[in-house]
């Protein structure tokens, strides 16, 4: 199975890029090549890129806060194991301590680094990071692996209160939806939200089926219509019915 996600406003659409970056800079920094860490690199600079909104910070604080109201509505509820409350709340008290706490915006502190912004200036030129181009960078690269790998570690800790906020958010997130089988007759899938305010789709098809799915929504409604590649990724629409399973995160 394939899993898809679409955010259905740009908060989540931001978080998303966000998880999808931390990720990948985390898988990277766990190898030791000078090649894995000039990407890493290059992730982080992409990250920087992306914190660069002025408000996300504040966005991330009232998410923070408004998922703590919610979950403390569940004091009392028989129904809900109150340790297991303790244990979220917990969480969320923690990243938004962590992120509150954090002058500035996310990695401020790496914008003061003359070195690094030297780099990431010349990061966007095809070919800008040669050593005739910058030497400097050039040497690095040549230092032990761990050495490398400290300071990269060093770097992206600037991040960690931000990258605990986003994995939190996307969780809770990502468990209020219940997943539901849905078929898409003639390939083509459409559901009406009923004015409810729904943040993200969720969709998971049998990736032997060959399709893919093309997915917009927006407050009213949510769309799918499932293609299908030929030989050269071109995609056409499939005819046929597609089976899937669809979840709704409000």
């Amino acid at each position: 199975m394939i899993l898809y996600e679409y955010p259905l406003n740009e908060r989540v659409r931001t978080l998303l890029r966000l998880e999808h970056l931390f990720r990948r800079a985390d898988f990277l920094l766990q190898r030791a090549h000078a090649y894995d860490h000039h990407y890493a690199l290059l992730t982080m600079f992409e990250i920087m890129d992306v914190v660069s909104r002025q408000d996300l910070k504040s966005d991330l604080l009232k998410e923070l806060e408004r998922q703590r109201q919610q979950f403390l509505a569940f004091r009392g509820n028989p129904a809900v194991a109150e340790d297991m409350l303790d244990a979220v709340l917990g969480e969320v008290d923690a990243a938004f301590d962590g992120l509150s706490q954090q002058l500035g915006k996310p990695g401020q502190a790496l914008l003061d680094n003359e070195w690094l912004m030297a780099l990431r200036s010349r990061a966007g030129i095809p070919g800008g990071t040669c050593e005739f181009d910058l030497p400097a960078y050039y040497a690095w690269q040549h230092l032990p692996d761990a050495q490398r790998g400290a300071d990269m570690a060093r770097w992206m800790e600037a991040f960690a209160p931000l990258a605990m906020a986003v994995e939190l958010i996307l969780r809770l997130l990502r468990d209020a939806g219940a997943p539901r089988m849905t078929l898409a007759s003639g390939g083509c899938f459409q559901q009406t939200l009923g004015g409810r305010t729904f943040q993200l789709l969720r969709l998971r098809v049998d990736g032997t089926l060959g399709v893919v799915p093309e997915t917009t929504g927006h407050r009213l409604m949510v769309s799918v219509r499932f293609m299908r590649p030929d030989a050269d990724w071109k995609l056409k629409a499939a005819a046929d019915d597609v089976a899937f399973e669809l979840a709704l995160c409000p």
